[in-house]
């Protein structure tokens, strides 16, 4: 396994399966549309396999994830605790958005504020997230789950690097939209070529 930073060349080989960690706010969906279009692939974004209406969760999506999971090419968000290890094993490039807290969390409040006044990115399943005064009442609230969960998302990339079960897998470690930006346009687009 390789662990490495937004300047360094990826390996030999054309970059082919790719997903994006990140906690709420990161960019992960961002950067897989990102990826799928730089790779000349459709984007499908993950909350679409898991989310039905009325934020009901879809029977068959650890089926469609795993379907999914079996083709060649792809770029898509690390998630889902059920299909997360399976993913892995297919993984060539982990991208990793370790953005610092209050990064995440400032999006994730506009993102939020964005979507309440029908100006945001639309969610699967035509969900819409619960207006900001229940982040008061609402356990569940986007908000907070987005600053229970920042870390817990590094805790589970650290597991992967010290479990090390994936020797070809390379971790791309990015901190910050600037990295994000300089690894596009210089690893990446190099390794695409």
């Amino acid at each position: 396994m390789e662990i490495i930073g937004p300047d360094d060349a990826l390996p030999g080989r054309r970059v082919r399966r790719a997903a994006v960690a990140g906690p709420a706010g990161s960019g992960k969906s961002t950067l897989a549309r990102t990826l799928c279009e730089r790779m000349g692939l459709p984007f499908v974004e993950f909350e679409s396999f898991f989310h039905a209406p009325g934020w009901t969760v879809r029977e068959t999506w650890q089926a469609d994830v795993l379907e999914f999971l079996d083709g060649d090419e792809w770029a898509i968000e690390w998630q889902g605790e059920e299909v997360r290890e399976r993913m892995t094993e297919r993984l060539d490039v982990l991208v990793w958005l370790d953005h610092p807290r209050v990064m995440t969390m400032t999006r994730t409040v506009v993102r939020t504020l964005k979507r309440r006044v029908g100006r945001g990115s639309k969610i699967a399943g035509g969900n819409v997230e619960g207006p900001l005064y229940t982040f008061f009442t609402d356990p569940g609230h986007i908000i907070r789950l987005a600053w229970r969960y920042h870390p817990m998302i590094r805790a589970r990339v650290h597991k992967v690097i010290e479990e090390n079960r994936h020797p070809d897998l390379v971790i791309v470690r990015l901190r910050g939209q600037r990295q994000v930006d300089r690894w596009l346009d210089g690893a990446l687009a190099r390794n695409l070529r």
